[in-house]
């Protein structure tokens, strides 16, 4: 009798379930999809090359040759010059670190909300959950690249005399892009923690007398993930496009940072006459973003627990 009271039904299913899959098992259905497995090979590729590429071209993005304008790609500019004779080579690793250094960092930004608002809505069996969905859906009905533009446009000078030109720029465009972005992930989060706030392992480790702090961190958390870390890869690549939209309008970075988007901005007048200009970094940002979204696709799949091994 007392043997069979210490092995209560309670006690036992106290722990979280093991993970749906284990790493094997997630990396063979990634392996499945073709296309995702290229794009790390390709967004891989391009994160090495914009790391490396100083060392291995060593070219000042600012360095002026009026005698060589505008020029094709040749063995001297292997991506051709702008209209000041400046090597687009150089200046695509360095703005390529800065496009995707935005993209990753946004990411990051709107994940970290999206996970914390979720999870207090999630949480919430009363009024909290209505006011932060209300909150979400308040920040989902606006217009994101008007009032993108506009809070760029009201606050970068002071930014700017905060941070410094380059960092103040980073900062500001990092933080509008990643807090108006957050909210996917916030109502991803909130779905997830619904449906497993209400599962047996989370009533026992409740029933036990869990925090809700140790339910969330232990056991809700870590069974959501798989969602949030698809939707948080496909936020990359939203801010790379927003950061190239911002870029290309003008209000992005200033002219002596070169984005793969201020590339495009500074290329729109010569289109007749360096068509390459607009073509390398109008292909980087497409090559890189369609990875991205491929890789999503594969992750979305590998990290489905429902698919068939």
């Amino acid at each position: 009798m007392a043997g069979s009271t210490l092995a209560s039904p309670t006690a036992e299913a106290a722990p979280a379930p093991a993970p749906a899959a284990s790493g094997r098992d997630t990396w063979r259905r990634f392996r499945r999809h073709r296309l995702a497995v290229v794009s790390v090979g390709v967004l891989g590729l391009l994160i090495l090359a914009v790391l490396v590429g100083g060392w291995v071209w060593p070219v000042a993005i600012d360095e002026i040759d009026f005698a060589a304008t505008l020029q094709g790609p040749s063995w001297a500019h292997p991506l051709g010059t702008d209209d000041l004779g400046q090597d687009l080579l150089a200046r695509m690793i360095y703005g390529g670190r800065i496009s995707l250094a935005v993209g990753f960092a946004a990411m990051v930004v709107a994940t970290v909300v999206g996970i914390v608002v979720g999870a207090l809505a999630g949480m919430s069996r009363r009024f909290l959950d209505p006011v932060l969905m209300w909150l979400t859906d308040l920040f989902l009905s606006l217009p994101q690249l008007p009032l993108l533009l506009l809070i760029i446009y009201l606050f970068r000078d002071q930014l700017k005399q905060l941070f410094g030109v380059e960092g103040g720029v980073f900062v500001m465009i990092v933080a509008v892009i990643g807090g108006l972005r957050w909210m996917p992930v916030a109502r991803l989060v909130r779905a997830q923690f619904l449906s497993l706030r209400e599962k047996e392992f989370v009533e026992a480790a409740r029933s036990q007398g869990a925090t809700a702090w140790h339910l969330v961190t232990r056991h809700i958390l870590p069974n959501a993930l798989g969602p949030v870390i698809v939707a948080a890869t496909i936020e990359v690549s939203s801010a790379i496009i927003a950061e190239s939209t911002l870029s290309f309008l003008g209000l992005g970075f200033p002219p002596d940072i070169p984005t793969w988007g201020r590339l495009l901005y500074d290329a729109k007048d010569h289109l007749d006459v360096a068509p390459h200009w607009a073509l390398f970094p109008g292909a980087a940002i497409f090559l890189t973003v369609l990875s991205i979204n491929f890789i999503g696709d594969g992750l979305r799949d590998a990290l489905d627990p429902r698919r068939v091994l």
